[in-house]
């Protein structure tokens, strides 16, 4: 029932879904960009329930507070302390080995503000957690939303990243002067 009210919502919306991953995918980090706005998470949950994926989605611990904080968790948040260093990236890793299925949605923005660089955080939880990374996307110039392509990430993280930056470059986002389409690694 869920999928049928997502996706008549997303119809009545006019956006439409693409998808090019393989259905026996079951592990990957799923990368979601651009990320300008409160809207994404909405369309992009939406997008989830009509593709039938569980996924968990890092959200900032602060968005846990009442009255959000249980839906958040039972939508598959997972609270992210950004100021503390912490395991998260070898934490996650064994949530994906012990797991059947596992999809894990990250902004690499990390933010819905303009930021000259994109966290790498989900690449280094790809890598150690021996995953794809599913390269998700939103975009409010066509209406478009879905997965265009997994990357396997190889190690040489500057290599993967051009792959990444040519993938994104045209992102178009709700609010474009907020989105860094050509993305440095600090």
């Amino acid at each position: 029932m869920i999928k049928l009210i997502s996706r008549w919502i997303l119809t009545v919306l006019g956006w439409h879904i693409e998808v090019n991953m393989p259905p026996e995918t079951k592990k990957a980090v799923l990368l979601v960009a651009p990320h300008t706005s409160n809207l994404d998470f909405f369309i992009g949950r939406l997008v989830f329930n009509v593709l039938g994926l569980k996924v968990k989605l890092l959200i900032k611990k602060e968005a846990f507070k009442f009255p959000f904080g249980g839906l958040l968790k039972k939508m598959g948040g997972v609270p992210v302390d950004r100021g503390r260093s912490s395991n998260l990236v070898t934490d996650l890793a064994a949530q994906f080995k012990a797991a059947d299925e596992f999809i894990l949605v990250i902004t690499p923005e990390g933010s819905r503000k303009y930021r000259t660089y994109w966290r790498k955080g989900f690449y280094f939880i790809a890598r150690e957690a021996q995953v794809p990374i599913a390269l998700g996307f939103l975009d409010y110039k066509r209406k478009k939303a879905g997965i265009a392509k997994l990357l396997e990430p190889t190690g040489e993280i500057y290599k993967d990243f051009e792959v990444l930056k040519e993938f994104y470059k045209d992102g178009n986002a709700r609010f474009p002067e907020q989105y860094c389409n050509e993305p440095a690694i600090k």
